[in-house]
């Protein structure tokens, strides 16, 4: 707040007492105000003009010059289609997600096969992980809620450090949602209600098409449908990146059959079937940017770090083997 006269005469130093200024000092200090007071807004008006300006040329080069030019807002790394990826759906649906999103819904979705539980299963959590944090594992939230589903260690979800942990929240989760009878044949809202217990009972259902669409591809029922693109450099490499990975994938995933891949590093994981196969693809393009994961190949198709895309490989893998390369030493 600027000061008055009076007031500016009361911090003013050196100044002797005066009982009130004199007409003519209040009109040139309201003028060096005033002068300020200008300045000020014509500062502001020259921001946003440059930003009106700047809105208005990239409108005019996507309209005009069909330039795709986007102002900078915060990026989505991951994209989940549903459908094939040579067979796509109509109309075609996706969800984009940071790379800690799509991590944590790789995470969510395993944990839910690994405990045989239906895809629908798989949909009502990450339904409701959606609506809880936005997929983010977060630290705090309403009141002592925390983690991904926004668990309360008051009402008997655990410890705050454990329900931090994606795998022990989404288990918690499923064996609350397991209790519920008849979940299997409710509304998304419904089932996840039941086991949140929130003030907003309809909120859930606003992420089913969303849900829907990442558990298809994470429990496998689609094939290279999740794309993601790492453009930082890997925080590990190398035979370091390789453990972490595979430690990763049994934690997540259980026992697996797992060996080293020859002349690379990495982790080669066994599947049983083309549907197993992508279930461990997607979800190591998923966990890409946390592990260093350079490439993964399955079938005669590969995903690599630099394009972020699927596309038919150099040679196609061994059979039933996907196959994980993280980047190397340097």
């Amino acid at each position: 707040m600027v000061p008055t006269c009076d007031q500016w005469l009361v911090f003013a130093p050196h100044v002797a007492p005066v009982s009130r200024p004199s007409r003519l000092s209040r009109r040139l200090f309201d003028t060096v105000l005033l002068g300020v007071t200008v300045r000020i807004r014509t500062t502001t008006m020259v921001v946003v003009a440059l930003v009106l300006v700047a809105s208005f040329g990239v409108y005019l080069g996507n309209r005009v010059m069909d330039v795709d030019l986007q102002l900078p807002r915060p990026g989505r790394a991951c994209t989940v289609h549903d459908g094939d990826a040579d067979q796509p759906v109509e109309p075609p649906r996706s969800v984009k997600l940071n790379s800690a999103q799509m991590a944590n819904a790789a995470t969510i979705a395993a944990t839910g096969i690994r405990r045989e539980l239906p895809e629908r299963a798989v949909v009502i959590a990450l339904a409701t992980a959606f609506q809880e944090s936005g997929l983010e594992n977060l630290a705090g939230g309403d009141r002592d809620s925390v983690g991904l589903f926004q668990q309360r260690p008051s009402q008997g979800w655990g410890k705050p450090e454990r329900i931090r942990d994606p795998r022990y929240a989404a288990n918690r989760f499923y064996t609350a949602l397991k209790k519920v009878r008849g979940w299997e044949k409710m509304r998304v809202t419904d089932a996840a209600q039941a086991v949140q217990r929130s003030a907003y009972p309809e909120a859930y259902e606003k992420w089913a098409d969303e849900a829907e669409v990442l558990a298809r591809a994470l429990v496998g029922n689609t094939s290279a449908a999740v794309t993601c693109s790492v453009t930082r450099e890997p925080a590990v490499r190398g035979s370091a990146a390789a453990a972490a990975l595979t430690a990763g994938l049994r934690l997540d995933w259980g026992r697996l059959t797992t060996a080293e891949p020859d002349g690379m590093p990495g982790v080669m994981v066994s599947a049983g079937s083309a549907r197993a196969g992508w279930r461990y693809a997607h979800w190591l393009v998923s966990h890409a940017a946390d592990h260093g994961v350079k490439r993964v190949r399955f079938g005669d198709l590969q995903w690599t770090a630099d394009a972020g895309e699927w596309a038919p490989g150099p040679e196609r893998s061994t059979t039933g083997q996907v196959i994980a390369e993280v980047f190397a030493n340097v």
